[in-house]
This record gives structure tokens, sequence and C-alpha cells, in this order.
């Protein structure tokens, strides 16, 4: 049994009914009382004013002087530059959008596919280049990017990476007014405070500032390259709570000191989820940037072989197939050799299982390729696997990538 608001309400009523005179006589006790409390307060709450009340009398301040009645309402004048607004003064035109363009229809007439942001890295002699996601611009027949007064300038594709999701733009410089510089991503700390740039739902947001601070630096987030719903490579990723949203992919992360630690790649869209961008660091973005602007690709290691996870494989094939000694549980099998590959030429065959590579042990695939990126084309590598359950070793003169793969 429980109280509900109607019983309340009539139990009131019926008390109010009653005693309608009391109620008034005390309201009215109580009201000359409060006038009076205030009548003798007054002096004493001027005390603690930075002005004396004279009652009828003109107000004065703590040094005597007479101050002007200007009434309830005052304009306050306040200056809002700040180190946060000199920064976006400072960098926010070096931040454009970037327009992807496609053909479309039976006229193949060319039209918006998405839009993106972009960061202008560089100028030199008559072009300046542009830094963007690959997602930004992939399938695009055309891309141009749109500066911040809305001039918009048509932009080539020198080259993009999946796998890093960082694409290269080469535009005429004669328009191009600033240049981005990029900072020490390594020297980036949790709780440091940042500042998003970019142009989140299309252009009409163009050059929409959020900040925040990093969440936590190092984050992998599983990539899967060809769709085939294996991870193919771990990204390494900065985590900011900055707001960033569709179309604030490859814009720019900025530290205080206004330069670029990162660039902007995507956010984690979820409906638990709020408050996790995803950037990917300067010092990883610089080296891809310059092998894109370079050879239109990005120059990595290759070895020549078909990959699986050990670790994916079932006890009965480790033992049986494999012939793997117990205490072997971490490595790479060896699914495919390419003819006349570093592989092949290195003696691999199939079915051999990688345990250790240039010195260090591996995991699984995605622990091999993060070494092997690691070296240089060219490079001669130790490597040690077993064949058979026979622990083995040789070395591999490391070839260049053609296709994605170990």
């Amino acid at each position: 049994m429980g109280y509900y608001d109607q019983d309340y309400e009539n139990y009131d009523a019926k008390r109010q009914k009653g005693n309608r005179g009391g109620w008034f006589l005390a309201g009215l006790v109580g009201a000359i009382l409060g006038g009076l409390l205030v009548f003798f307060a007054l002096p004493a709450l001027s005390n603690f004013l930075p002005y004396e009340m004279n009652l009828g009398e003109e107000a004065t301040d703590q040094q005597g002087q007479t101050v002007e009645d200007t009434g309830p309402i005052k304009n306050v004048s306040v200056d809002v530059n700040s180190a946060i607004t000199g920064i976006v003064d400072e960098v926010s035109d070096a931040v454009v959008g970037v327009v992807n363009l496609q053909e479309a229809g039976f006229w193949s007439e060319t039209g918006e596919a998405g839009t993106g942001s972009g960061v202008i890295y560089k100028k030199e002699g008559k072009d300046a280049f542009v830094v963007t996601n690959h997602h930004v611009i992939e399938g695009a027949s055309q891309v141009e990017i749109s500066l911040s007064d809305g001039t918009r300038v048509p932009a080539e594709i020198l080259g993009s990476d999946v796998l890093t999701d960082l694409a290269v733009l080469r535009v005429d410089a004669d328009k191009i007014t600033k240049v981005a510089q990029f900072g020490d991503s390594d020297a980036v700390k949790p709780g440091e405070p940042v500042i998003a740039i970019g142009n989140p739902l299309g252009l009409q947001f163009s050059g929409s500032v959020t900040q925040g601070i990093i969440s936590g630096t190092e984050r992998a987030i599983p990539i899967d390259e060809n769709g085939d719903g294996q991870v193919d490579w771990n990204a390494e990723v900065l985590q900011t709570d900055a707001a960033i949203n569709p179309g604030n992919s490859g814009g720019a992360l900025i530290n205080l000191d206004g330069k670029v630690i990162g660039i902007n790649s995507m956010k984690i869209a979820q409906a638990a989820v709020e408050g996790i961008g995803l950037s990917i660091p300067a010092n990883h973005a610089i080296p891809i940037i310059e092998d894109l602007e370079k050879y239109s690709e990005v120059r990595r290691p290759y070895m020549g072989i078909g990959m699986r996870s050990l670790n994916e494989v079932s006890s009965y094939h480790k033992e049986q197939t494999l012939k793997l000694p117990q205490d072997i549980n971490n490595g790479v099998i060896v699914m495919s050799v390419v003819p006349v590959s570093p592989a092949a030429q290195a003696g691999l065959q199939e079915f051999d299982v990688i345990t250790q590579f240039a010195g260090e042990d591996i995991k699984d695939i995605i622990d091999l390729r993060k070494i092997l990126y690691n070296q240089e084309v060219g490079d001669t590598i130790e490597l040690t696997f077993y064949r058979n359950g026979e622990k083995m070793s040789g070395k591999m003169k490391l070839g260049e990538e053609d296709m994605l793969g170990g």
C-alpha cells in the first residue's frame, strides 16, 4: 500500500478550507518581519561590497570616489584572444577541404562522391603538397581542394597507401598562403591538450575547430585491407576525445605549439562509444608521405610468401601436418612461396613455420609484417624456422614489395 498524490492534495485542501484566515495573518506578519530584517541588515552588508551604500545619497567606492549608477545592465568588453585562437589563426588556412569527384550515370557526368579534409605540409616552387586519407580520395576520377575562402583548386593524386590510409596530392601553389609544420608525435603524452581542425559533415562546416586531450598513445587498430575478414595489419594511432566526425578525415591534430602531431583518420562509431577519435601519428606518417611523393607508392620490403598465423590452426595440424614440438605455439606458417622471390632464394618451403625474424620472436602475421616493414629493401636478415619438426636457420635478402603480403 502506498501514498498517492491525489490523497495528499485532498488532505491539504481540507486543511486550507478551515484555516484560511490564519494563513492570511501569518503571511502578513512574515512580510513585515522580512522588511524590517532587510532594513537593519543593509548597513552591515555594505562593509562587504566594493562600494559604500548610503541610503538617499550617491554611492561611493572604498576610496571615497563617487560611483556612477549605470543601471542594472552593463556591456562588458572581454579579450577572447588566447593561445588556442592564436594557433587556429596560424594553422587553419593550411587545413583544406578535399572533394572526391567520380563519374556517374550514362553520360559519365562527374559529381561529388564525398568530401574530407587535408593538410598542406609543403610548398616548393610552383607546387604545394597536401596529405589526406586514402579513403577520402579512393575511387576518384578527379580531386579538388577547397581553400578557406571557398576557392576550389584542381589536385593531382601523387600516390596513396591502403595500409596506412594516407594519400598525397599536388596542387598549384599560386593561391596557397599557409603551410603547416609537423611536430614530434613520439613526445606526445596522455592528457596533453590538442586541437582538431577539419570539415565535419562536408564543406558547409569547413574549418571547424574542436578541442580535447590525448586520451592514449600507441593504440593498435586492426585493419582488414582486402575485406576477407582477416586482420592484415595493426595500425598504431593516437586516441583523442576531440570531436572527429565524417569529413574530418585527413584533417590536422595540432598541439599547443601549433604543430601537426597527427592526421585525423577515423572515429569509432558505435552507439555505446562517445569521444574516441583516432589520428595517424606524424612520425609514422612522414616516411609514408615521403615515399608517396617520390615514388607514388610506399616501398616496403618483400619476402614473397603466403602466410597464416600458427595460432589459427588446430592442435591436430600442429602435430600431424607441421610436426611441431609441443612447446611451439607462436609463429607464421609458410602457405606458399612465390618463384624467384627472396623467400624462394632463401630456400623456404611450404609448411615451414617461421618463429624468429631479424632476431625477434614472431607471434603471428601482424608481428612479422611489423618487423618486416621496419627493414629496408635490400637488407639481409636472419630467420629461424621449423621444417618437419626440425629447427633450422637461414638468411634472406629482402626485395621490394609488389603486393600486400610477406
